[in-house]
């Protein structure tokens, strides 16, 4: 191990760790009780924490109003059951489809633009193709679309105009297809201290692969130490589901005092110059 650089052993340590967790998890669950809370913000919390006081009106109030679902089950778009099932602690009630479309990022775009969309926010529901092409839902409704040619994205007037929720998940649908980490990486900006954490960050790492997840909800104790909520998608297309804290495990809760250290998660490993947010 000498000859290992540091972080490719931290790496090395904490994916055996993942590996030795996850068949831990995976003989216990039948032990549990299963049980189901309403939505994000009824998720217990340590004890001597209190959740963070959110602006009303602001993307992190409203995911904390997000449902769960009363099957803590994830599926994958096809219906099936994801294999691995020791991951999740809650599963967000917020559909996936019927396509492998909606991953990782997919899944961070697909709430922040739900959260736009009810707050009636339309002309900021815009995001990149990892072309660079910008597919906003203002000039989707007025009728474009975004056909390739000549191997990039193409904005044309080419349907006619629509409204409503089927029109939104029709955008959805194609951003979906053409955006990615290291596109949706590209349009947030990085968070300059771990201490900063808000609802609604972004722990990603752009590329081929990447993986994002989702900060869902905050909580705070009497010294200022924060805890988190993390959610994710992942491949193929699953139910969007909160994730447990392998060093804390069944918990859900992340704790700031690991910052420095790896963000370590079920199936990913973040570093926590990976946390950015949206502008």
């Amino acid at each position: 191990m000498k000859y290992f650089p540091w972080a490719s052993t931290v790496m090395f340590v904490s994916g055996a760790f993942l590996l030795f967790w996850h068949y831990l998890e995976a003989r216990s669950l039948h032990l549990r009780p299963a049980v189901h809370y309403d939505t994000v913000e009824k998720i217990p919390l340590p004890a001597g924490y209190k959740r963070v006081s959110q602006d009303v009106g602001s993307f992190g109030a409203w995911l904390r109003k997000v449902p769960l679902k009363t099957n803590n089950t994830v599926y994958l778009y096809n219906g099936e059951r994801k294999l691995n099932q020791s991951a999740q602690f809650a599963v967000l009630d917020v559909a996936v489809g019927k396509k492998d479309l909606q991953q990782c990022a997919d899944a961070v775009i697909r709430l922040y633009a739900e959260y736009m969309y009810t707050s009636q926010q339309y002309t900021r529901i815009a995001f990149h193709a990892t072309d660079g092409t910008l597919m906003d839902y203002s000039s989707w409704m007025k009728g474009y679309r975004f056909p390739v040619k000549q191997g990039r994205l193409q904005r044309q007037l080419t349907a006619t105009p629509c409204q409503g929720r089927d029109c939104f998940y029709q955008y959805l649908q194609t951003v979906f297809s053409y955006a990615g980490t290291l596109s949706l990486s590209k349009e947030l900006v990085a968070v300059p201290t771990p201490s900063d954490i808000r609802a609604g960050d972004v722990f990603i790492r752009g590329g081929s692969p990447g993986h994002a997840v989702l900060v869902m909800d905050m909580a705070v104790n009497a010294t200022g130490q924060k805890v988190f909520l993390l959610a994710q998608s992942y491949m193929p297309a699953q139910d969007i589901h909160i994730l447990k804290n392998p060093a804390n495990a069944p918990f859900p809760w992340y704790y700031t005092v690991d910052a420095g250290k790896l963000v370590v998660t079920p199936e990913w490993v973040f570093k926590w110059e990976e946390l950015m947010r949206f502008r």
